[in-house]
């Protein structure tokens, strides 16, 4: 326990200097784009003392670190300012849309995670057979496609036929089953996108392990098939199984904005698209601190869980 103890102390001090690291990439890039953000907001026709005394409101008449110190001891409290284009806090902006990006996420490793373990067993099973062949086919397919593309075929062959909208609406006191029907196409359309990772994944994790010795005296003892993959090899197989689902939640929390946007998903992701188009770079910034702040929070929780499951993992050669 000490070890594990050891291990997660390192993996979050790991983590704090990669949101650090992250959190000032963010900032310059904001700092480096072009224009000014007073004059985009007030317009070209705008006076001098104008621009001036907006400017001083903002702040962008200190250094670029003293502004830099500002916003991440907020974003660290939890303040992230106001948002340029409403006025709004941030905080008020993020909320319902984090809601919404962390529900349709759910739903989507509900949808995806059990489909591709199941499939990736299967198929491990009935390897260099035809059934094999074609889903491996299936998923090579899945993973050329890009999302937009997998969502535009969706539209047009469940949207455009009135079996589902095309438009997400989660209007409050639909209950769950409105929001799972509004919500149907753009979690099925990450479900399609990354359950042919982890259904791989799983496929070479089973294979490798059951060329062992153990598992071929399981085999030579009788056991079914059910039996041997449920007790012998998938327990030893969550190690990279845990790490390859982990990587596709985090991409499904973080990787929405294309998915968000063809679908009019009211998450974060359509939000930080409306506020580039606007300039509203604070609450850009404060979007992409808590995408990154998710992706190393999940990889975290997966290093954690695989040496949980895996100890050997704990002791280097």
């Amino acid at each position: 326990m000490r070890k594990i103890g050891n291990l997660i102390l390192q993996r979050l001090a790991l983590g704090l200097v990669t949101l650090f690291l992250v959190s000032l990439v963010i900032f310059l890039a904001a700092e480096l784009l072009p224009g000014d953000i007073a004059e985009a907001m007030l317009g070209q026709s705008a006076t001098p003392e104008t621009l001036a005394s907006l400017r001083l409101e903002l702040g962008l008449d200190q250094p670029a670190y003293i502004r830099y110190m500002h916003w991440l001891g907020g974003a660290v409290t939890g303040d992230f300012g106001k948002s340029l284009a409403t006025g709004r806090p941030i905080s008020e902006l993020l909320h319902p849309r984090l809601e919404n990006t962390f529900f349709l996420a759910t739903y989507s490793i509900v949808l995806a995670v059990p489909l591709a373990i199941g499939l990736g067993v299967l198929t491990a099973l009935l390897r260099n057979t035809l059934p094999d062949r074609l889903l491996n086919g299936v998923a090579l397919t899945a993973i050329s496609f890009p999302e937009f593309f997998v969502a535009y075929i969706l539209i047009c062959a469940l949207a455009q036929t009135g079996i589902f909208p095309s438009m997400t609406r989660l209007t409050p006191g639909g209950g769950l089953g409105g929001y799972l029907y509004s919500a149907f196409l753009p979690a099925l359309t990450l479900t399609m996108v990354v359950t042919a990772h982890m259904m791989r994944m799983t496929r070479a994790a089973i294979i490798n392990l059951l060329a062992l010795p153990y598992i071929e005296m399981a085999w030579l003892k009788g056991m079914t098939s059910s039996r041997v993959i449920v007790i012998h090899a998938l327990p030893n197989a969550l190690a990279p199984i845990i790490t390859v689902v982990a990587i596709n939640i985090a991409y499904l929390i973080t990787g929405v904005v294309i998915v968000e946007v063809v679908f009019v998903y009211p998450g974060l992701g359509q939000l930080m698209v409306d506020s580039v188009s606007r300039r509203d770079m604070p609450v850009v910034q404060s979007i992409a601190l808590i995408f990154a702040a998710t992706y190393v929070l999940i990889n975290l929780l997966a290093d954690v869980l695989s040496i949980l499951t895996n100890p050997r993992l704990l002791h280097t050669k």
